[in-house]
């Protein structure tokens, strides 16, 4: 089965957007590392009648990040802490003035083995810097992207705490997993 040429919508009934955050500092230990996700994305693929990509939009809700869970640590994040820690990450990124990011690909590199390259722009809290996604097909219909957003090249400043002796990384991994059916085969 090819993929179909036109246009396919993405978002949260299709795929998910995970983001991965990494503690150092001094006092690593008693932070967590975070796995978060977007709870409110959309997007849309156009594919040629060539069966190539030929332009990807992705919109980003900021205001919908979610901690799925944390690791490390003192203790086990409760409930509570994942509220707490998911608030201070929307702060963090101005989410109030900036409620969405966005990304727009310029460029799609098939590699000779399944999967590729795509390059475009992201913008985060009004700056646009390019960015690239590593492509796997890990399954018949399913494509995963992979990637690692720099804080600091979008002004946001890495949460810190204990007086500087806790610090995220600033590069934070980025997991894009979408099903689009009737994709097998297909090139990425």
């Amino acid at each position: 089965m090819a993929i179909h040429a036109g246009r396919h919508h993405l978002g949260t009934e299709s795929g998910r957007i995970v983001l991965a955050t990494l503690r150092e500092g001094f006092a690593a230990q008693a932070g967590h590392d975070l796995t978060l996700e977007l709870a409110r994305w959309s997007g849309e693929l156009v594919v040629g009648d060539d069966l190539a990509p030929r332009s990807l939009e992705v919109t980003l809700d900021l205001g919908s990040l979610v901690v799925r869970e944390g690791s490390g640590g003192l203790k086990p994040l409760t409930d509570r802490d994942k509220r707490e820690i998911a608030a201070t990450a929307r702060k963090v990124l101005g989410s109030d003035r900036h409620p969405e990011a966005s990304f727009s690909a310029t460029g799609f590199e098939p590699a000779s083995q399944g999967g590729g390259v795509i390059s475009g722009t992201l913008t985060i809290r009004g700056r646009s810097r390019p960015f690239r996604l590593a492509v796997s097909q890990p399954g018949p219909d399913d494509y995963r992207a992979t990637g690692a957003v720099v804080q600091s090249d979008f002004g946001v400043k890495p949460y810190t705490g204990f007086l500087g002796a806790l610090k995220v990384r600033d590069a934070v991994d980025v997991q894009v997993d979408v099903s689009i059916p009737g994709t097998e085969g297909a090139p990425a």
